[in-house]
């Protein structure tokens, strides 16, 4: 037997909630969108010897180094210890997405 009545078996207003809904949903989207841009995420790495800060739009954003830590016979050592720092600030970025966009990467 078919239904009649329109959209979500004839419930008077049941377009119009859920294009109610999808809006809040896209406006919320947007605001943690805005929220993880302007957040800055640091990370370090070789015991602190490097640190570096990206914002949430993965702009590198600072790096700063142990002048310790600059050894100009063992130059691989100190990229290999960026390299570290920005991968786990993007990792923090990326957890930090995931939460707030439960995984899906929406709104970006």
């Amino acid at each position: 037997m078919a239904r009649r009545g329109g959209y979500m078996g004839g419930m008077p207003g049941g377009m119009n909630n859920l294009m109610k809904q999808a809006q809040r949903m896209q406006r919320q989207m947007e605001e943690n969108k805005k929220a993880l841009e302007e957040k800055t995420f640091t990370n370090t790495a070789g015991g602190g010897a490097v640190e570096v800060t990206l914002s949430g739009k993965y702009v590198l954003q600072e790096i700063r180094i142990d002048p310790d830590a600059v050894d100009p016979e063992d130059v691989e050592t100190l990229q290999d210890m960026i390299l570290l720092a920005v991968n786990g600030a993007v990792d923090q970025i990326n957890a930090e997405r995931d939460k707030l966009f439960g995984g899906t990467g929406l709104g970006m």
